[in-house]
């Protein structure tokens, strides 16, 4: 019965060929054979999966027990050669102890930088662990190699003679298909950048872009007590995309700029927030000049609390009368003195006098649980 692995390949490389590796695992794992030589050698259309990439390169101190484990787990080993792996005592030991697993002739080795055999460290591709454990095959799938006048089309090829290797079958069986079917992607490619291009330049020259002022208007009661509105976040999103401006003063407006003009009357989202007020969030027609109401949220500055308290006795002091500016009220039996201002005569200070005790003392709104007026 044959083995059976979890991996079909373990991809050894150095930290600084990361994007290849990635590449490499991406372009193997999606990789798609011919329906008839998968209807031959019983296959799944994408057969080369998985393919482990480990996301860093080993630590110091050897192999971890892990990394054994996905070694000794994959069918093959594909070492990603460059000057960089070829200096990395890491990759060697990778290839040595797959080699100690029997596995030599399952090795294989896809170059990416580097001259084969150069026998000058800064441009020799492949590890010297290679030619110390005399490898039967040093040759590789090179990107490098000048087939065609085009380099993505060599790049293909070096894919295609991994893939080949790796499933053991004559390059050509697969290398024809792929060929024919990245001419006519590229055909298809073509065609679709020509009509994209056509279509944004008509969009261009039958409409440009537009700017959008919101300016923010106060709907509330004006009243001149109360800090001025400011630092406004306005927030306008349209289909997807979302974009954020702030208003310094009540003077000010949030500028957007640079939309598409086919968003011209359309629905578009306004969020706004700003100290003081209530949030907004509604939906208008996009136009060049948009006005937002916003409301004062009447509790900052309208619902005063505080506490009174004997300090000595340590206990709330109750049912006492309290005149906060204008108003009457008594503590409650918690020595609480709760007060809701309307929103025209609200300020951001209350004086506060207790007659019994002829104790005068100012609140700072807004106010918070904590505030309390202490009686000796």
């Amino acid at each position: 019965m044959a083995h059976q692995y979890k991996y079909f390949a373990f991809i050894s490389y150095n930290s600084k060929d990361l994007a290849w590796g990635k590449r490499l695992q991406r372009k193997l794992e999606h990789f798609r054979i011919p329906s008839t030589l998968c209807s031959q050698r019983g296959w799944k259309r994408k057969p080369i999966n998985p393919v482990f990439f480990a996301p860093t390169d080993i630590q110091p101190g050897g192999l971890t027990d892990e990394l054994k484990h996905r070694l000794e787990a994959s069918k093959n080993l594909i070492v990603i050669c460059s000057p960089n792996s070829a200096k990395s005592e890491w990759v060697g030991t990778e290839i040595e102890y797959f080699h100690e697993l029997g596995r030599s002739a399952n090795i294989h080795f896809f170059i990416i930088d580097g001259i084969p055999n150069s026998g000058n460290p800064d441009t020799e591709c492949f590890n010297p662990v290679v030619k110390k454990l005399g490898l039967p095959e040093i040759l590789g799938a090179n990107i490098h190699e000048k087939i065609y006048r085009w380099s993505w089309l060599n790049r293909e090829r070096a894919y295609v003679q991994i893939i080949s290797k790796l499933l053991d079958v004559e390059f050509d069986t697969i290398w024809k298909r792929h060929r024919r079917r990245l001419i006519s992607q590229l055909i298809a490619w073509m065609v679709a950048i020509s009509a994209v291009l056509t279509a944004m330049i008509m969009i261009w020259a039958n409409s440009q872009p537009f700017n959008t002022s919101i300016s923010i208007r106060e709907a509330s009661i004006h009243n001149s007590s109360l800090p001025t509105l400011s630092n406004a976040v306005v927030t306008l999103s349209i289909d997807k995309e979302t974009k954020t401006d702030t208003i310094a003063n009540e003077n000010d407006n949030a500028e957007f700029l640079n939309i598409p003009h086919k968003y011209l009357g359309k629905e578009a989202r306004i969020i706004c927030t700003c100290p003081d007020y209530l949030p907004v969030d509604t939906t208008v027609r996009l136009e060049r000049n948009i006005t937002v109401n916003l409301s004062r949220n009447p509790t900052v500055y309208g619902n005063i609390r505080t506490e009174l308290w004997d300090f000595k006795r340590n206990i709330p002091v109750k049912n006492t009368k309290v005149i906060i500016d204008r108003w009457e009220i008594q503590s409650d039996s918690e020595g609480i003195v709760r007060k809701s201002v309307p929103l025209e005569l609200q300020k951001t200070h209350y004086s506060i006098h207790i007659p019994e005790y002829n104790i005068s003392d100012t609140i700072a709104m807004p106010t918070n649980d904590y505030h309390s007026i202490g009686i000796n």
